[in-house]
């Protein structure tokens, strides 16, 4: 274990020899490179920097066409290099204002990035720069040695891959979601050079070509089976049968190795679970030359072999005898050890109790570092909060002061108990402790939140230290929490238009956009005026915004999303005391259509309900009758399926009242930009929800 390490942060070195085992070489959030070697199965240290800036990257460079052995750390706004030896001979400070964030060393030149900005340097001479509209998570470059033309290609928040040539923007590459790492095909971007594959923060994976014109997608792995984003890449020839396999490491602690067998898209063919998010993975040979593994790092520095030798030796009881005295030597190596670590424990202690009872003392918080990451699922509506803590976590308390729900989670552990609220305006909505098992470093929740209703979502993480103590993080509910980012719209549909005009500048309407809607960058967009799509993840309506200095327009097919719009930016402007102009456009047949698109939910979750109600009442008569035959096909079926269903109803609780919730404010909405008050139909309104056809339902709302 290395201690806390930041995503692609740990490189193996190349080989000396023919045969020998290869070198590791990683950064931790201390400053610190440890390069070590592997020796009879104990880590042997060939350098160790001292402690500084936290390592953001680490990557291997060298002059092109000679073995990459050169250490690049990036740390704070300085990249510093190292000899394998672990001499430093390079200490260039880039004065960047903000943190390095991503890194890609190609011999003499150098691709930087910090949060919005990317920079080229040849030989630490600037020589190009570029200002992205999001968010940078990753950067490399096509290898020069093959496109002969320098082309970096720019892994952006707003799911897009950007393209520079120079300077300038060459295109831009949409992928299905945030990408969060880049790695050349076949670590050389495969026989035109120019194949880049991509992972994205909602576990997809693709490959594109980007050629010097236009980019060719080649292949693209949905997340089927709803896995962690991935974090890391890597290809090597695991198999040894001259195809690299593709390496993925996610943020869940899925490792997974997908080969090329025949078809055009790789297949998986090996998964591991680690406990923690992989925020690093390589191919090579480190423990016993001969034998290739796969070298994966974890979030809080577990550095975890995975090796192609065979773990029950073929032969004879001498060769077991021999296995055995050697597994005997390390028992007892790793028993000295812990009873040393128990030792130093106690001494520790009692050092701290001493200190702490002198008159003199002073109260030292231990600081621990936590990793997390909230993300809107688009499969299910819901919202994901991980947190990751690089020791055991004790408790962590989830508080909220708008209306949310905690669905169920299957991979976690913990135990939940919630605390009564109050009732008081202004109070608390949510109040709940997880408790977790020993040695749970990770946390997975899921929260599902309602538009409209906006605030802050808060977790007190406490870990298994001492003396106690705790870290606070703060998840903003913004007003649209369902809607995502997406590159385009259908524009055929029926829209509703919302503008506004008043005396407020750029800056100020895109600071009350990211106010109101997920996924905008913080940023003021570069240019006059912008355009962003939105699609609502639990129905699957659209919204465009397009503003710019003294006006914006919103249009949506969704009346209840323009209604959310303009209740919270008039509060905004308010705030400020801008006086706004609002003028707003009404379609009655975007009515119509948001009912077409709710309906088929509706029956579905219905019928689910009736099913689940059905369950207990069925497997009465199945104890008692012993068959169940001279039931009818459909109750059989219920029967059948009991599991399933009970499992689906478990897993989304409440979506049958979030549906009636959404019927509700989209009837109300409807009369509210006519001017009229409908509350009072409310009650009707929701009494004919129950057994009511689609034509049905649009038939009370154009009554009403």
């Amino acid at each position: 274990q290395v201690g806390v390490t930041a995503q692609k942060t740990m490189r193996l070195l190349p080989a000396s020899g023919r045969k020998a085992t290869q070198k590791v070489a990683v950064g931790n959030q201390e400053g610190v490179v440890t390069c070590f070697g592997i020796k009879k199965g104990e880590a042997v240290t060939v350098f160790k920097t001292l402690p500084g800036q936290k390592i953001a990257r680490l990557d291997l460079g060298g002059a092109l066409n000679t073995p990459q052995e050169k250490i690049f750390v990036a740390a704070g706004s300085e990249v510093r290099g190292f000899t394998k030896r672990g001499k430093q001979f390079l200490a260039f400070e880039t004065n960047l204002t903000e943190n390095i964030k991503a890194m890609h060393i190609s011999g003499a030149d150098l691709f930087l990035c910090a949060s919005y900005i990317y920079n080229h340097y040849c030989d630490c001479k600037d020589q190009h720069y570029y200002l992205s509209g999001d968010k940078i998570n990753d950067v490399l470059c096509l290898p020069v040695d093959k496109v002969n033309r320098i082309t970096p290609v720019l892994a952006c928040q707003d799911r897009v891959l950007r393209v520079l040539q120079g300077s300038d923007l060459l295109y831009e590459v949409e992928v299905p979601g945030p990408p969060t790492v880049l790695a050349l095909s076949d670590g050389n971007g495969g026989d035109s050079g120019e194949e880049v594959v991509y992972g994205t923060s909602d576990g997809n994976l693709g490959l594109v070509q980007v050629t010097g014109s236009k980019p060719v997608p080649k292949w693209e792995i949905a997340n089927e089976k709803k896995r962690g984003g991935i974090l890391c890449i890597d290809s090597f020839d695991i198999r040894g049968d001259g195809v690299k396999e593709l390496l993925v490491g996610r943020d869940d602690g899925t490792l997974e190795i997908y080969s090329f067998e025949s078809a055009d898209s790789p297949v998986l063919h090996y998964d591991h679970a680690l406990p923690e998010s992989i925020a690093s993975i390589q191919g090579g040979c480190v423990g016993k030359e001969g034998y290739d593994e796969v070298l994966a790092c974890t979030y809080s520095g577990w550095l975890t072999g995975l090796t192609t030798e065979p773990v029950h030796r073929e032969g004879g009881s001498g060769e077991e005898l021999k296995l055995s005295q050697e597994m005997q030597s390390k028992i007892s190596s790793l028993r000295n050890e812990l009873e040393h670590l128990q030792m130093k424990v106690l001494q520790e202690r009692e050092r701290h109790q001493l200190s702490s009872q002198c008159s003199a003392a002073v109260s030292s918080v231990p600081a621990f570092s936590v990793n997390e990451k909230f993300t809107l699922n688009k499969d299910d509506a819901s919202y994901s909060l991980i947190l990751e803590v690089q020791t055991s976590i004790d408790n962590v308390l989830v508080q909220s002061d708008v209306p949310i729900d905690l669905l169920d989670v299957d991979k976690n552990s913990a135990v939940v108990s919630f605390s009564s609220c109050d009732s008081e305006p202004d109070s608390n909505f949510l109040l709940a402790t997880y408790r977790c098992q020993a040695n749970t470093t990770r946390l997975e929740l899921k929260v599902q939140s309602i538009e409209g209703q906006y605030g802050t979502l808060q977790a007190y993480v406490t870990p298994r230290l001492q003396p106690k103590t705790c870290q606070v993080r703060q998840y903003q509910i913004k007003p649209l929490s369902l809607h995502q980012r997406t590159h385009s719209i259908d524009h055929d549909r029926p829209m509703n238009t919302l503008t506004l005009k008043g005396q407020f500048s750029f800056a100020e309407i895109h600071s009350w956009v990211v106010f109101c809607l997920p996924e905008v960058p913080e940023k003021t967009p570069a240019g006059e005026s912008i355009t962003f799509y939105f699609q609502n993840t639990f129905l699957g309506t659209q919204l465009e915004s397009t503003y710019r200095k003294g006006e914006g327009c919103f249009r949506s097919d969704n009346i209840s999303t323009i209604s959310i719009l303009k209740d919270v930016l008039s509060k905004e402007a308010t705030k400020r005391k801008i006086n706004l102009n609002i003028s707003y456009d009404v379609s009655d047949q975007s009515v119509r259509h948001t009912l077409r698109l709710i309906h088929p939910k509706l029956e579905y979750q219905q019928l689910l309900a009736k099913k689940v109600h059905l369950i207990d009442a069925l497997r009465e008569l199945q104890v008692h009758e012993g068959n169940v035959n001279f039931l009818l096909p459909q109750y059989r079926s219920i029967l059948e399926e009991a599991d399933q269903l009970l499992e689906e109803y478990k897993r989304q609780p409440a979506h049958l009242e979030r549906l009636y919730g959404m019927i509700t404010d989209l009837f109300i909405d409807k009369f509210k930009f006519k001017g009229t008050n409908v509350k009072t139909k409310v009650p009707l309104l929701l009494e004919m929800l129950d057994g009511c056809d689609q034509d049905g339902l649009i038939a009370f709302f154009e009554a009403a």
